[in-house]
């Protein structure tokens, strides 16, 4: 039938559509050199856009806190690094209404969702310490040649992290000060673990097919690519901060930026993925690698080389692994999780005082382990008119799941999508967002409290 004995509306569509699939076919013939190369000369413009961003939401500068170490060493970093608006302070901020927050546009930007370095790009984006040691250790390249991780590393977790395990408590960290990857699992753990861990171990640190890593001309490294292990963003067990950009979520400019969540303590956890939709770790373990690898898109993980695990041999055994690892020591904790009052400070007994009453956390946050497994609404929302921002948009997020807050000072950024740098801006986020009115020195005290977690 002829586009002219059709109603317009048919026939122009019928046009776009081939217009469409005309570009398709172009996008499809560009060579991966080309392509490489024209993502290389766009890759500034996204950098440069991202870091204005980040310095117009943030103070971004190397001040650790004073005497705070994460559990290897590494400098806490402290105080409120949200930017405010001209002639706002947090107290007048804290006695306005969400309603007059919102008409008067005095919604801090740092608390606004946090983009991912290059959003309409996503994908999984390393930070450099850990594409330079997985490089030297494993000759693989986690490098991608249209773009680069965004925030400095002294707000990063510490790099290695320890390695603590349930069932070796007297061993404390197992890591011994190194990365634990493909070529040197069996030496760091083969007396420690028995062998059907080990294997899930093994499994854990071995490389598989990803959306920007793999063997296909559509990937973002420059040489064909083994993958990306599950530690490659988990490293150690714990976090290092990578990125990505959720797939389960659509159109592209609602998608959640991800902070990649510590494993330590996942034993004890029942929700996972990021609408917290599965309800074991073996069923995440498998998501991974059938879904979230390759942005949610069934056809891609066909056509780059999707790894379909095998539940009884082989997810059972990674989960078995992931189960062991243990939060970091806490010498200040009793057995019920709260503080020995022997061993704590004022400020930190003021803060568990602040903690399970005008604060609200342990609402939330329930002892030994600082969660409930739930999801909770925040209803941010209602703070800000929903605005794009570097391919973002700034709208509703919806429920969130509780993450457990042991160890929690090992583990900036924070929020699930990192879009807190440090402990005082969550509680300057929560304090606004729960309507707490906390004084400046419940805030001090609260920091102190969750720093001895």
């Amino acid at each position: 039938m002829r586009y002219s004995s059709l109603p317009r509306r048919y026939w122009v569509a019928g046009i776009a559509a081939a217009v469409g699939l005309l570009a398709v076919a172009t996008a499809a013939e560009e060579s991966l050199p080309a392509l490489i190369q024209r993502l290389q000369e766009e890759k500034p413009k996204f950098a440069t856009r991202q870091q204005a961003m980040l310095a117009d939401r943030y103070d971004l500068a190397d001040r650790p806190a004073k005497d705070v170490t994460m559990s290897r060493g590494k400098p806490t970093q402290g105080g409120v690094r949200v930017k405010l608006p001209a002639d706002m302070t947090w107290d007048k901020l804290a006695a306005m209404t969400p309603a007059d927050v919102k008409e008067k546009g005095l919604w801090p930007a740092g608390f606004l969702p946090l983009p991912h370095p290059h959003h309409e790009a996503g994908g999984m984006i390393f930070p450099k310490f850990l594409i330079d040691e997985t490089k030297k250790q494993t000759d693989r390249d986690l490098t991608r040649f249209d773009l680069d991780f965004d925030l400095p590393d002294h707000l990063l977790p510490e790099f290695p992290a320890a390695i603590y395990l349930t069932t070796r408590p007297d061993l404390g960290d197992v890591s011994k000060g190194k990365l634990v990857t493909l070529a040197n699992f069996n030496e760091l753990f083969k007396d420690a673990l028995n062998p059907k861990q080990l294997e899930g171990l093994r499994l854990l640190v071995t490389p598989f097919p990803q959306q920007q890593f793999n063997a296909t001309e559509d990937r973002r490294s420059a040489k064909a690519h083994q993958g990306v292990a599950c530690f490659d963003c988990h490293a150690n067990g714990h976090t290092n901060a990578s990125t990505h950009t959720v797939g389960d979520i659509r159109p592209n400019e609602h998608r959640h930026r991800i902070d990649t969540p510590s494993l330590r303590g996942v034993n004890v956890q029942r929700l996972f993925g990021s609408q917290r939709a599965l309800k074991t770790i073996e069923d995440f373990t498998e998501f991974e690698q059938r879904a979230a690898y390759f942005d949610g898109i069934p056809a891609d993980a066909a056509k780059k080389g999707t790894n379909v695990l095998e539940r009884g041999s082989q997810v059972h055994f990674m989960a078995e692994f992931q189960a062991l690892l243990d939060f970091p020591p806490a010498p200040k904790l009793n057995v019920f999780g709260k503080l020995d009052k022997s061993k704590a400070t004022e400020a930190e007994l003021r803060g568990q005082e602040v903690f399970f009453g005008k604060g609200q956390c342990a609402t939330c946050h329930v002892p030994p382990y600082y969660t409930d497994n739930l999801m909770h609404n925040l209803k941010v929302e209602r703070f800000f008119k929903e605005v794009t921002v570097n391919g973002r948009k700034a709208s509703a997020d919806g429920p969130i799941k509780t993450f457990p807050l042991r160890g929690i000072k090992d583990s900036p950024p924070y929020l699930h999508d990192d879009r807190l740098l440090t402990l005082e801006d969550t509680v300057e986020f929560f304090n606004l967002v729960l309507e707490l009115k906390l004084s400046a020195q419940e805030k001090d005290d609260l920091v102190a409290f969750m720093r001895a977690l």
